[in-house]
């Protein structure tokens, strides 16, 4: 089957637009028509180095897709042709030892989504002889592909799913990263850095786990005002000044909880978090940073005599098979906002022209629209 798809090459800056083969599903997979992807931060990543050595090239890129199951493979039993689904950018197998205890999102299945490849070390898109993977192994600026079937979550056939599909990454991320992670609970006050699309999900994660104080640092003005629309209490451009205000908020305790949601993660804005928590507090990591450099270091002593927190979070420690479910359910009552955090939508030919927007801080979440 042939597809249209955008593709990164080795040094590339930008997407090329090309036609690739897509191999059937073969045991465990499923073929799936995509209908919607979303512009994550983290395909930016493929073209600036952040990732390292990490990455294999070529590559298709996004990782946060929604769409129609077309055909499964021998094996797969949870979906079936028609069903709407949501990709969960971290497949879950079930039966790994971090699936098998409660955390999915640490599922062995993903130790590959920057290579692209299947479980099995295979790949499912091909250009002139060439071998493709697909981020995530998902590839959602993809017209089509075939992916595990244990990446796609089975949705209610009425959501619309341009807008469901942010339910694939950044706002389980976002929101888990305060709910989750931070613990976040209610009189808290949690900090978060970056309010882009998946940091404004945390602001909305921590106002509604009952936060008396969302406090909001970001240096881009729409981000700003975005954020104080969906729950922040104050926001700020620069990170003293949110330091200030805490100070005085909190009666020079300290804030409960810093998330980091920053694009690229390093030295400067860990200490500013680890800073800004009181005794007890909790640091939160979510954002990318090359994995040779060393962003976390910290005063020991700290950590000893007030007990402060710091810890990662992978898909804001979700399950996506059951969370990507009851985020979209929460969204259908009202209770989480979706609508709102699509600020554009594009064409798969415009990919670039999104990403572009993206850096100039113009998107909370663009979105692909595949024809």
């Amino acid at each position: 089957m042939k597809t249209r798809a955008a593709v990164l090459e080795e040094g590339s800056k930008e997407f090329d637009i090309v036609e690739l083969d897509v191999d059937e599903p073969k045991v465990g997979e499923v073929h799936i028509k995509f209908t919607a992807a979303g512009l994550c931060h983290s395909d930016l990543h493929l073209t600036d180095g952040v990732y390292g050595n990490s990455p294999r090239y070529p590559i298709v890129g996004g990782h946060e897709g929604a769409g129609i199951i077309e055909s499964v493979g021998p094996g797969v039993t949870h979906v079936e042709p028609g069903d709407h689904v949501v990709c969960s950018f971290m497949p879950s197998c079930g039966v790994c030892r971090y699936c098998a205890s409660g955390h999915s999102n640490l599922c062995n299945l993903g130790a590959n989504i920057l290579k692209g490849n299947m479980p099995d070390g295979t790949f499912r898109y091909h250009r002139d002889g060439r071998d493709l993977g697909g981020m995530c192994m998902l590839g959602t600026f993809s017209e089509r592909a075939t992916i595990p079937a244990r990446s796609a979550v089975k949705v209610d056939p009425w959501l619309p799913l341009d807008v469901a599909v942010l339910a694939g990454c950044g706002v389980p991320t976002g929101w888990g990263s305060a709910v989750n992670a931070g613990g976040v609970k209610a009189g808290d006050t949690a900090v978060i850095y970056g309010s882009g699309g998946v940091g404004i999900n945390s602001v909305q994660g921590a106002a509604h786990a009952g936060a008396k104080y969302v406090v909001v640092v970001d240096p881009v003005e729409f981000k700003r005002e975005t954020a104080m629309a969906l729950g922040a209490t104050h926001v700020f451009a620069d990170a003293a000044d949110a330091a200030a205000k805490v100070n005085e908020l909190t009666w020079g305790e300290g804030a409960d909880q810093a998330i980091l949601t920053v694009g690229v993660v390093d030295e400067v804005v860990v200490r500013q978090a680890f800073d800004i928590v009181g005794k007890g507090g909790t640091i939160v990591v979510v954002g990318q940073a090359n994995p040779e450099n060393l962003t976390i270091q910290l005063p020991s002593a700290m950590f000893t005599r007030n007990e402060k927190v710091i810890r990662g979070a992978q898909f804001g420690s979700c399950n996506p098979q059951h969370d990507i479910i009851k985020l979209l359910r929460l969204w259908n009552t009202g209770g989480l906002k979706l609508d709102e955090l699509v600020t554009k939508t594009y064409t798969l030919d415009q990919v670039n022209e999104g990403y572009q927007d993206l850096k100039d801080g113009k998107l909370i979440r663009g979105v692909i629209v595949h024809q």
